[in-house]
C-alpha cells in the first residue's frame, strides 16, 4: 500500500511537471531607452501565473543604443532570438514593448520559417508616430513635432531610430518615399529586406495592446497591405485597452497583465 501510495505521488508529480513545463517560452523585446532590468515585473507576473515558464527579455541596444537604426536593431535581436525558437517545438509568445513593437515586426516580416505562436505588441507605435512626447524635446529640444520632418526625412535622419517611424501626415510623399523602415513594413513601398510577401506578418495571432479601434480605418489595414486584415477576418487579430495608464506603466501595470496578456500565454 506504501508503494502504491508513493507510485501515485510519482506519477502526480509527473503530471504536474509536464503542465509546468506546457507553457510556450516568453520573449520579452524592449522599446525606447529601456533596457532589459525594466522588465524584472512583467517577468514575475508571467511566472506567478504561468509557473516554470522560460521568459527571455533580449538584452541589446539598451538605453541611447535603443537610438541605432531598426534595421540594425532587427538584425541583432533576430540573431538572439532565433535560437530560443529552435528549441521550441511548441512555439514562442513574443511580446514587444513600444518601438519594440516596430522591431518585432520587423524579424516576423524577415524570418520566414519563425513559430511565433502569439506576437503581443505592448503599447507600440504600429501606425507610426507624430506627436509631441517628452524624449522628443529631449532629442529635438528647438523642433516642434511640425517641422521634425525637416530632420527625419533626411539620410541622416533615418540613421534614428525614431526617424525611422515618424508619420507626418501633412508630408506624406516625404515619408513615403524617405522612410526606411516603417514605409516598408506596411508595403508601402517595396521592400528589399523581406521575403515573400513583404512586411507580412505571417501566422501568428496578433494582440494589439492599448489599440483603438481607428486602427481598422487606416489604409494598411483595408488593404491589408501586410497581412493585419487578414488575422482580423480569420479572428486571430485582438485588440486589448486599459484606460489611465501612462505609456511608460504599461509592461510593469498588473491590470494590463491580467486584463490584455495573462490569457495568450500558454
Amino acid at each position: 500500500m506504501r508503494e502504491t501510495g508513493l507510485l501515485v505521488c510519482l506519477l502526480a508529480s509527473c503530471l504536474l511537471a509536464a503542465v509546468v513545463l506546457s507553457h510556450r517560452p516568453v520573449i520579452i523585446v524592449h522599446g525606447l531607452f529601456d533596457s532589459s532590468s525594466d522588465f524584472i515585473t512583467l517577468s514575475r507576473f508571467i511566472n506567478q501565473s504561468h509557473p516554470g515558464t522560460n521568459v527571455t527579455v533580449i538584452d541589446l541596444f539598451d538605453r541611447s543604443a535603443s537610438l541605432q537604426p531598426l534595421w540594425k536593431q532587427v538584425e541583432g535581436f533576430k540573431e538572439a532570438i532565433y535560437p530560443i525558437m529552435q528549441n521550441a517545438a511548441d512555439g514562442v509568445h513574443l511580446i514587444c514593448y513600444s518601438q519594440g513593437g516596430l522591431v518585432c515586426r520587423g524579424i516576423l516580416s524577415t524570418l520566414p520559417d519563425h513559430n511565433v505562436h502569439s506576437f503581443i505588441s505592448l503599447s507600440s507605435p504600429q501606425a507610426g508616430q507624430y506627436g509631441d512626447t517628452d524624449y522628443l524635446k529631449y532629442l529635438f529640444p528647438t523642433f516642434l513635432k511640425s517641422n521634425l520632418y525637416l530632420i527625419c526625412y533626411t539620410a541622416v535622419g533615418q540613421r534614428v531610430s525614431i526617424c525611422n517611424y515618424w508619420n507626418d501626415p501633412h508630408h506624406r510623399d516625404l515619408y513615403l518615399n524617405s522612410s526606411d523602415y516603417l514605409a516598408l513594413l506596411n508595403n508601402e513601398r517595396p521592400n528589399p529586406n523581406c521575403t515573400g510577401n513583404p512586411g507580412y506578418i505571417g501566422h501568428p495571432y496578433c494582440r494589439l495592446m492599448n489599440g483603438d479601434a481607428f486602427f481598422y480605418t487606416l489604409q494598411v489595414f483595408l488593404r491589408d497591405s501586410f497581412g493585419l486584415k487578414t488575422l482580423y477576418s480569420r479572428g486571430d487579430l485582438v485588440m486589448c485597452s486599459v484606460p489611465g495608464v501612462e505609456h511608460v506603466y504599461w509592461h510593469s501595470n498588473e491590470t494590463v497583465y491580467k486584463t490584455c496578456i495573462e490569457k495568450w500565454l500558454t
